[in-house]
């Protein structure tokens, strides 16, 4: 019997939606048959700025208890799912720091041939949501990995409408994750896992 492929997801969130999606995410995953690690990045903002924002200090407490990823998690998995919100059309200090400490196993390799996908989240609709999953699948490209994007390949992806991963407009909190996301969470968590698991029994 083929052994489960192993996915980890992998995330940033400051005051909880993309928390919500990588959940949806993991979820998904188990039930496509995945072992799945569910793991945040290390917070790299000062608490005075934490402490600033109360939807961000709930969430900074209610998730304590999410382990924070490791390079060894990059390695044990043969699929990543990436999340994070829009800093400024681009990927999150704290995700973008997390991906810089794994220069060790890119230079072994051992990050070559692994699925990868994101997810993204931001405040108003568009406002970068496009350019942040380009700019993260950058680094998949470095390291020899086997992005594997949604795309349009299920008629529900027709209704969120964004090929390059799942997305979410929270509107500063005000729009909770809704069955739209998660229904492109649950098709993107699949995908990853079917074309994970194929590769996994050609080599």
């Amino acid at each position: 019997m083929a052994t489960p492929v192993k996915l980890a997801v992998v995330y940033y969130s400051s005051t909880g939606t993309i928390a919500e999606i990588a959940k949806e995410l993991r979820d998904a995953g188990v039930k496509a048959g995945a072992e799945v690690r569910l793991l945040k990045v290390a917070e790299l903002a000062p608490r005075a700025a934490i402490d600033s924002n109360p939807a961000w200090a709930a969430h900074h407490a209610a998730t304590a208890d999410i382990p924070e990823a490791t390079p060894e998690d990059i390695e044990w998995a043969d699929a990543v799912l990436f999340g994070t919100p829009t800093r400024f059309g681009n990927v999150s200090a704290q995700l973008k720091q997390f991906v810089d400490t794994l220069g060790g196993l890119w230079a072994q390799g051992k990050l070559a041939d692994k699925v990868y996908s994101g997810f993204v989240s931001s405040a108003t609709a568009h406002a970068g949501q496009e350019s942040t999953l380009l700019a993260l699948y950058n680094s998949i490209h470095h390291f020899g990995g086997i992005t594997v994007s949604p795309g349009f390949t299920d008629p529900a992806k027709f209704i969120d409408g964004n090929p390059y991963g799942t997305s979410h407009v929270d509107a500063q909190g005000n729009n909770p994750v809704d069955d739209t996301t998660r229904t492109a969470a649950r098709i993107q968590a699949e995908r990853a896992v079917k074309i994970a698991a194929a590769l996994k029994a050609a080599a």
